[in-house]
């Protein structure tokens, strides 16, 4: 890669937290293949990992946390007469992307700042939390580039803010602000610029404080449940929620309020 390519994803390991960082903020973290090679690697780590429990995702640089795919190398790959890609990425380089990652147990939270554009703002959409700040710009402008928002924009986005709000921002590539996304329910929080490393903090501090199993367990049954009816999501399995509920960490918690004291998880 050259310079102005950077290297692509930066990933560290702190105190049970993956930070992932998309590290291109010459091209404002635009995306290309070998980033999404590189972070389905690092996904598979940070499932793997027991150590891990929260990933961040971020953005390097000020100006964006991803502006979606490299769209000069897809006009590249266009001139060399690969095939655009359409709904998903299987089959493609990083297959599972985080978009399609949808037994990914572990919390994911966005650390969003500048341009959230595209396969950026589904970046975001497909975290659990999203923690802005107040100089955030999210939109879908796929269809002013005759694209779609194949990664699961146009899913995801008409699951989480209502239908109209939803069209009208997929149909004409409007920008939101982060106030708009704050108030359509798409962040958690929104903070001044200088205040979103701590308010991030603030957030995976708090998810640590849970217990893991609980936190993937309840992950997992709200991801897996959040379209079946109410009756068959009682009578569903959730295999998670078997491995907490037989654990040593579901006797703690009762242990440590009854004596008093701060539990001690050991995710297991």
């Amino acid at each position: 890669m050259t310079d102005r390519d950077g290297p692509g994803v930066r990933y560290e390991k702190k105190d049970h937290v993956a930070y992932v960082t998309l590290d291109r903020p010459a091209v404002l973290n635009a995306m290309n293949l070998r980033m999404h090679e590189e972070l389905a690697r690092i996904w598979d780590d940070v499932e793997s990992d027991d150590e891990m429990r929260v990933a961040v995702l971020a953005g390097a640089g000020d100006r964006a946390f991803c502006v979606g795919q490299d769209l000069r190398e897809r006009a590249e790959l266009d001139r060399q007469g690969v095939p655009s890609s359409t709904i998903g990425s299987r089959g493609m380089p990083g297959w599972p992307r985080l978009t399609e990652r949808f037994a990914l147990s572990k919390p994911v939270v966005a650390r969003v700042q500048g341009y959230a554009l595209g396969g950026g703002f589904e970046l975001a959409l497909a975290c659990d939390l999203v923690i802005a700040a107040d100089t955030a710009v999210f939109a879908l402008p796929e269809a002013t580039l005759g694209l779609i928002p194949g990664a699961g924009g146009a899913f995801r986005l008409a699951r989480q803010i209502p239908l109209k709000q939803a069209m009208g921002h997929l149909l004409t590539g409007c920008r939101m602000d982060a106030a708009e996304a704050l108030r359509l329910g798409l962040a958690n929080e929104v903070v001044p610029q200088e205040d979103l490393d701590t308010a991030v903090a603030a957030w995976t501090d708090a998810l640590l404080r849970s217990a893991p199993l609980a936190v993937r367990a309840i992950k997992e049954a709200v991801m897996r449940s959040v379209d079946m009816p109410l009756e068959e999501a009682f009578a569903a399995s959730f295999p998670w929620e078997q491995r907490r509920r037989h654990s040593v960490d579901a006797v703690e918690g009762p242990r440590a309020f009854a004596e008093g004291r701060t539990p001690v998880w050991q995710g297991r």
